[in-house]
């Protein structure tokens, strides 16, 4: 099962981040005492599509085909000034073609979670599946990724907090002496989405045995409001709120109290004359059934458009079919002369 970034849905909330479907990437970097290395482990991180291969790379020193997240992990000497890589950890993502895992998202409300502090929260999380490493035969890994709602104001002080930490480990790395009160513990780095938010690592631990990395990803995509999304997103919602409107019009008042002089012909009043049922009655239920129908299709198969409507093809091909049985009708019940239906020569 794959991922569609623009319908991230759960418990009728959708998400739409397919504008964060670019790599990015942040790092853990963590000190050796009392030789003067540290390891880094790079996460990259791309939750849209398949991370692409790095142009002069050795192919054993990045991760696999299908990869959305991998994680570099390097020994840096700061003596020396020098990075050896160690590993390339596949975290997430699509092997089916290769006879492997599948990435397998697991999407959760974080609204309508289990857990209460989680309910307090605005924003969904998603957990992507990987392989076992190393060699099939290790332990299986798996991303946590919270997407959590960032609003305007929070976003401008987010942006400040990014630059500090930035250049908080870029100071880290490039101490060479260490010093007393260097922090030997595991520290995590801040980076900017290019959108406004910001991706912070947490851990990268095993639990009940499968190795999780674990995200936070603030973002105005992630908030439910119509003011979390882009522009765009908040047009197409109304040009599809516009399609409904005109149809309920349409379908609620009868065709009948129309100005054209052809719905007030008598002929048009004799179609309903031989029925029971009240025309408003018959434009009130295909109003209720193609509302509903549609509703049917954007939960179930995630239809957008036209693809919406309920036999949308064979709808589309009503106004003719209609014109032309009226066209029949009206010819019909006006009478064709004693001709026959011939013409004079």
């Amino acid at each position: 099962m794959s991922l569609d970034c623009s319908h991230i849905r759960d418990n009728k909330q959708s998400f739409d981040i397919s504008a964060l479907g670019n790599p990015i990437s942040v790092m853990t970097s963590e000190a050796h005492l009392p030789a003067h290395t540290r390891t880094n482990i790079t996460f990259t991180v791309d939750v849209c599509k398949p991370l692409r291969k790095a142009k002069g790379i050795p192919k054993l020193e990045d991760c696999e085909n299908g990869t959305r997240i991998c994680g570099i992990q390097r020994v840096v000497n700061t003596d020396e000034n020098t990075a050896v890589f160690e590993k390339a950890i596949p975290i997430a993502g699509q092997y089916t073609l290769h006879g492997g895992t599948e990435l397998d998202p697991i999407i959760t409300r974080l609204k309508t979670s289990s857990s209460p502090s989680d309910r307090e929260k605005e924003g969904f999380r998603l957990e992507l599946h990987g392989p076992r490493y190393p060699d099939r035969t290790g332990k299986p890994q798996k991303a946590v990724i919270d997407f959590l709602c960032q609003d305007k104001a929070e976003e401008k002080g987010e942006r400040g907090l990014v630059d500090i930490v930035e250049g908080r480990d870029k100071a880290q790395q490039e101490d060479d002496d260490g010093g007393e009160e260097e922090d030997h513990s595991a520290t995590g780095e801040v980076a900017d989405d290019g959108h406004g938010g910001r991706l912070k690592y947490l851990n990268y631990e095993q639990v009940d045995g499968t190795e999780i990395l674990s995200l936070e990803w603030k973002t105005k995509y992630a908030c439910e409001s119509s003011t979390g999304g882009d522009d765009d997103s908040s047009k197409s919602k109304s040009s599809h709120w516009g399609f409904f409107t005109w149809l309920i019009i349409m379908c609620v008042f009868p065709l009948s109290t129309s100005p054209d002089p052809f719905f007030r012909h008598p002929s048009y009043h004799l179609l309903f004359a031989s029925s029971l049922i009240p025309p408003s009655s018959i434009f009130l239920g295909t109003a209720a059934y193609l509302i509903f129908g549609s509703w049917l299709n954007y939960n179930r198969y995630s239809a957008r458009g036209w693809d919406l409507v309920p036999h949308s093809e064979t709808i589309r091909d009503v106004p003719y079919i209609f014109k032309d049985w009226m066209r029949r009708v009206l010819s019909t019940m006006q009478g064709g002369g004693s001709r026959g239906g011939y013409s004079a020569v």
